[in-house]
């Protein structure tokens, strides 16, 4: 047997010598916090809190990168979320809704608002809707924060944690009228297609939240996406696709199963650098029977 001390404690720790090898005992990890694990949210706080038996993690359709954030996106943090931002309850308590906002009125959830140019414009031309934003990206959700600030408005909300968690814990059943998805990531390897969002699973989340009659729009600027959002929505027994029937007026130029493209839609920016390349974007809107 052999002895050291160790430096960071001053303790005397021991280790075996076998065959003349020495067997030093296997260094100290880290352990974990809930910030490793969830990652940080608009101040550097965590994102939610972890459950008391954490369950399998399962697979995300996002990856949180380090993205540079502005001085005024970082003020637009730290001094307009306590009054635009939503902090989650802990142990995934449902949000009470009306008293967030103040009222009971119709909702929309848009899920990865990238900048907000959408959900902003939504929420200027409807005032007496409500509309929440889920965004992980630090940087768009001071963005939106900034311009909800000088838009004046008050029927604007946003959590920045994974959506698919915040439906599952947060939202009440038959809580919302309309859930948009908008250009999310297309995941193009076909290795990574597991990463895409719309999944069988994920669409009966979201029509479990949806009111009867609720909506869930989307949008995808890739083809092979595009007809795949169309089969997973199809097979949905409670939803009823809003497609024009073919040989009509409306269906013209549109693709079987699609829909014109809404005008409440706002055209982003990367939607006009797509349209400078040539691409197309694919619309999609459902509602729950």
């Amino acid at each position: 047997m052999m002895s050291y001390r160790d430096n960071e404690d001053g303790r005397v720790r021991t280790f075996a010598i076998r065959e003349g090898i020495a067997q030093a005992p296997a260094a100290r990890v880290r352990r974990r916090t809930p910030a490793d694990r969830l990652g940080r949210c608009h101040n550097g706080r965590v994102m939610d809190h972890e459950p008391e038996t954490a369950p399998r993690r399962r697979i995300r359709s996002f990856v949180l990168r380090a993205g540079r954030i502005t001085p005024a996106q970082q003020r637009a943090l730290d001094e307009l979320w306590p009054r635009l931002g939503i902090d989650l309850p802990p142990h995934g308590a449902p949000l009470d809704l009306d008293a967030v906002f103040g009222r009971d009125a119709p909702r929309a959830l848009e899920i990865g608002f990238g900048n907000g140019e959408n959900l902003l414009a939504l929420a200027v031309a409807h005032p007496e809707r409500d509309f929440i934003g889920v965004e992980v990206h630090r940087a768009g959700v001071g963005h939106l924060l900034l311009r909800a600030e000088e838009a004046g408005l008050t029927n604007l909300r946003v959590i920045c944690h994974d959506a698919v968690e915040v439906l599952e814990r947060h939202i009440a059943p038959g809580s919302l009228d309309e859930v948009l998805v908008l250009v999310p990531d297309p995941w193009h390897k076909k290795r990574h297609h597991k990463r895409r969002l719309v999944q069988p699973a994920f669409v009966d989340l979201v029509v479990s939240r949806l009111r009867p009659g609720g909506r869930l729009q989307l949008a995808t600027d890739w083809e092979p996406y595009a007809q795949q959002m169309l089969e997973v929505l199809s097979a949905c027994p409670a939803l009823r696709n809003l497609a024009p029937a073919a040989g009509t007026p409306a269906a013209v130029g549109v693709d079987p199963g699609f829909v014109p493209r809404p005008t409440w839609r706002a055209l982003t920016r990367f939607e006009r650098r797509g349209h400078r390349l040539g691409h197309g974007v694919w619309d999609l809107s459902f509602e729950k029977t």
